[in-house]
């Protein structure tokens, strides 16, 4: 008599049921490219190739720092363009003005202050009292910053024989209306005599300075401060 809760027997070659697997995915088509990372990010175990930028990553020491903004405060990396250690800088030409005249000596001061004096009684006399005040004029005008006793004396004879030229100008003007005067003659004697005392008082005036000594003309409009 058959047991009814007996198990049948199992045939060894018959394939168990497996448990249910989700679906597989789908294989690659051909000629296809593997899914590519995110930006920036390289494959496991991949290194980048050759000469590629590393975007992401921070560079070794010492190698320029590409594609990156340089932050507030931060000096640029040493690279091209910037000079390097035990460089010249370019020279950079600019235009300089002439450089000032060199102040005169104790000697050059005494004399150009000399010279002054004798180039007015020099030209009182070959202009007949009117041409004095052209030396001493000249004399002012180029060394007057250059040596303060020539300044002094330069204009001091300036002075005096501007009023010397003034005063015979104005006699001999003076005689040529007043002709028909008799004092009209007696005008130009005088502007003679006036023409004179600027020959004798630069000569004086040029000897007092040559010495060392400053010389104060006895009469003069000192026009020029």
């Amino acid at each position: 008599m058959t047991d009814p809760n007996a198990q049948p027997p199992v045939d060894p070659n018959e394939q168990q049921p497996q448990a249910p697997q989700g679906p597989a995915s789908p294989p690659p088509p051909y000629g296809g490219q593997q899914p590519q990372p995110p930006y920036g990010q390289q494959p496991y175990g991949q290194q980048p190739p050759a000469g590629a930028p590393n975007y992401g990553q921070q560079p070794p020491a010492g190698a320029p720092n590409y594609g990156q903004q340089q932050g507030y405060g931060q000096q640029p990396p040493a690279g091209y363009g910037q000079q390097g250690y035990g460089q010249q800088p370019p020279q950079q030409y600019a235009y300089q003005g002439q450089p000032g005249a060199a102040p005169l000596t104790q000697a050059e001061d005494k004399q150009w202050a000399s010279f002054a004096h004798f180039g007015g009684a020099l030209g009182a006399f070959l202009g007949a009292g009117t041409a004095g005040w052209i030396a001493p004029l000249i004399i002012f005008l180029v060394y007057k910053d250059r040596g303060p006793f020539t300044r002094q004396e330069a204009k001091e004879a300036l002075n005096f024989q501007l009023t010397v030229t003034i005063l015979v100008v104005a006699l001999y003007i003076l005689g040529a209306i007043l002709t028909l005067v008799v004092i009209g003659l007696f005008l130009f004697p005088l502007a003679g005599i006036v023409g004179i005392l600027g020959i004798i008082f630069g000569i004086i005036g040029g000897v007092k300075v040559n010495n060392g000594q400053a010389y104060r003309y006895p009469f003069a409009f000192r026009m020029v401060k």
